[in-house]
């Protein structure tokens, strides 16, 4: 009876400090970051062209335009992702926009609600992409989830920034 009594108090003590997780920590940040051994011009060109999107998130299933606005912020577009053998619909609206610079992205994925901000830099023909990313949910067992995969995320963009370094350098 002993051993029961520990084994639900220690059971007890997890879940609430999962629930806590919730409570406690609303936003889940990290920063990834990439060098391409080409020009600014040519790395942030790259990088805004929606056609190229493919080329380095593999995942994307389709990107639709939704709204394009002329100076590109305030633009919406419509994305198709396959996870896991599951297709997820998701709207990327751009924040921000400042040519050769600056791109901030606000993703709605169903329960996850994502803001990268990717700042290019050049030095020596080299251009550095850092990425700023922040992850909420709109549901709160979501919200205890996501900072126990704050690597996973992590890995996932970086892995992203690699694919498109790779495509960039071949342009």
């Amino acid at each position: 009876m002993k051993t029961i009594k520990i084994i639900l108090g220690i059971i007890t003590a997890i879940v609430v400090i999962f629930l806590a997780t919730g409570l406690l920590i609303k936003e889940t940040s990290y920063v990834t970051q990439v060098s391409v051994n080409n020009s600014v011009e040519v790395v942030f060109e790259t990088f805004n062209n929606s056609e190229n999107i493919k080329n380095w998130i593999p995942e994307v299933k389709s990107f639709d335009v939704v709204n394009e606005n002329i100076g590109k912020t305030g633009s919406v577009y419509k994305m198709v992702v396959e996870n896991q053998g599951q297709e997820i619909v998701m709207t990327q609206k751009i924040i921000a926009y400042v040519k050769n610079e600056k791109v901030t992205l606000f993703f709605d994925a169903e329960n996850m609600l994502k803001r990268d901000d990717y700042v290019f830099t050049e030095k020596n023909g080299i251009t550095t992409i850092t990425l700023s990313s922040s992850c909420q949910s709109e549901s709160y067992l979501m919200a205890c989830v996501f900072p126990f995969f704050k690597g996973t995320f992590q890995e996932q963009d970086q892995t992203y920034l690699n694919n498109f370094k790779a495509f960039a350098e071949k342009q």
